[in-house]
């Protein structure tokens, strides 16, 4: 089993007795033995409601250990697809049918708008109930249907594991499918370049939705025998105290909620003294030089810098523990083959710009059912990531820019054209085009440019709350600027880069 790509051989290396998911509300931790037994007992009960490979199951469930075990139980059995609990019900239905899910998993007597969604649609929903006995994260599956599984069993490696969506430069959002050989090769990467051993805990604050917090937190984590400390999410005021009652080894963040865990830091000076971690790691948007030099500082650990996307199963590149560290470099390849590649398919030599490519076990095969974007996405082989970087001298990768529209919001991806859509739908506006606003501490905000119809009215506040009916938060425009005209490029095209600087907008 342990020359087997899938999660079921992953969650083979831990030692039976030792802790893989633990809880900070104080329970009991879920073994490595406990975990290997619930994911065969969760294979066991979706078979029996006609659920297994390659059958897909919509996950909503508030981040925690419930959300890490499911996760793992079920893409032992069957395609796992995470969705944002902050969806509102319009979301949910978009995303459960677009994906095609033969089930919802909730939590047991949680009110959620993806309980009226799967109704809609005709979508079983099987209520998960913690366990809380059997340890952080035990759960037992209620409701459902019986049925037979077509396909049986434990998932193997080609089967998809994983399946998310990624906001593209189109309105509609490409499904990325993520085989079990994907997202393992991801893990035992990540496990590689941080050195993780069964010693280590990770304290995750990631949403359990993003590829970062299931596979960099969750699944490298399980992976090296080691054990996750799950949260109910970020939470600056309370990530001290979780730090000293868990004593965690490490943990990883996007770079907003670094700067927030640093604004506390002096005040929270012992417990650092008193908790030394081994290491930290950033990822899904770039980090400030001079936030990584203060962190490090701080905390006395080194802080690991990676390069990450979910067509990839997250990391690509990192800068390396042992160092040298290079603050504004996104590091050295770790895992993946990558390269820089010219206009031409040509690949460049150190210290040329171009698109950032990648190929290897990671990297997903392909969008699904979607043609022309994987046609637009490889070129003999190498998936192109939509960034533009180049190599330094001492082959560290440096990103120069992105050549997509996407808007990317302190880790969270917005897809402009979405929002274009939503607000387009008022009575009053007549033309939208939404932006990147450039924000000191979440990299990008989202903007809007919106021409009002002839004799109508319309105040920033009322779009924002129509937008938010129909939007998650993250996706509403924080800035809503109303000119008599978008400003368009020499083609006559209407032109997003740049254009808060041509309106002279700033966060």
């Amino acid at each position: 089993m342990a020359g087997e790509r899938t999660i079921s051989a992953l969650l083979s290396a831990g030692d039976a007795a030792r802790p893989a998911i633990r809880a900070v509300e104080g329970r009991a931790p879920l073994t490595h033995g406990a975990l290997r037994d619930l994911a065969a007992r969760t294979v066991a009960a979706l078979n029996g409601r006609g659920i297994g490979r390659g059958d897909r199951v919509a996950i909503v469930l508030p981040n925690g250990p419930e959300m890490a075990a499911v996760f793992v139980a079920a893409a032992c059995a069957a395609t796992t697809a995470p969705l944002n609990p902050a969806y509102r019900q319009e979301e949910f239905e978009f995303y459960i049918e677009d994906l095609k899910a033969k089930a919802l998993l909730v939590a047991k007597g949680w009110d959620t708008p993806a309980r009226a969604a799967a109704a809609k649609l005709g979508v079983a929903v099987i209520e998960v109930a913690p366990d809380a006995a059997a340890g952080a994260g035990a759960f037992t599956l209620e409701g459902g249907a019986a049925g037979a599984a077509a396909r049986p069993g434990d998932a193997a490696e080609d089967d998809v594991a994983l399946v998310l969506h990624t906001s593209g430069t189109t309105a509609r959002p490409k499904i990325v499918p993520l085989t079990h050989g994907n997202v393992t090769a991801s893990a035992r990467n990540i496990g590689a370049t941080l050195a993780l051993g069964p010693a280590d805990a990770c304290l995750n604050v990631m949403p359990l939705f993003h590829i970062h917090g299931l596979i960099a937190a969750v699944l490298a984590s399980l992976g090296a025998g080691a054990s996750v400390v799950c949260t109910p999410g970020f939470d600056a005021l309370r990530f001290f105290r979780w730090m000293e009652e868990e004593r965690p080894t490490w943990f990883t963040a996007v770079p907003t909620m670094h700067q927030a865990i640093l604004a506390r830091a002096e005040r929270n000076r012992e417990v650092i003294e008193r908790v030394r971690l081994r290491f930290i790691r950033s990822s899904s948007a770039s980090l400030p030089g001079p936030v990584m030099e203060q962190m490090e500082k701080v905390f006395g650990a080194p802080l690991v810098e990676s390069y990450g996307m979910t067509e990839a199963s997250h990391q690509m590149c990192s800068n390396p523990l042992a160092g040298p560290r290079k603050p504004g470099k996104v590091g050295l390849p770790a895992g993946p083959e990558v390269a820089v590649m010219g206009e031409d398919g040509a690949i460049l030599p150190r210290g040329a710009i171009g698109e950032v490519v990648i190929r290897g076990p990671n990297v997903t095969k392909g969008y699904e059912a979607n043609p022309e974007a994987n046609a637009k996405a490889f070129t003999d082989g190498w998936f192109r990531t939509g960034d533009q970087g180049m190599f330094d001298e001492d082959g560290f990768l440096m990103l120069t820019g992105r050549l997509k529209e996407l808007i990317n919001r302190g880790g969270e991806k917005v897809s402009p054209l979405e929002v274009d859509g939503v607000l387009s739908g008022h009575p009053a506006v007549a033309q939208v085009l939404c932006f990147a606003i450039p924000h000191a501490r979440l990299g990008e905000e989202v903007g809007a440019a919106v021409v009002l119809r002839e004799g109508m009215e319309l105040t920033e506040r009322e779009l924002r709350d129509f937008a938010a009916t129909h939007l998650a938060d993250f996706k509403v425009p924080r800035r809503v600027v109303f000119v008599p005209e978008i400003p368009k490029g020499a083609t006559g095209k209407l032109m997003r880069i740049g254009l808060a600087e041509k309106l002279g907008i700033t966060a």
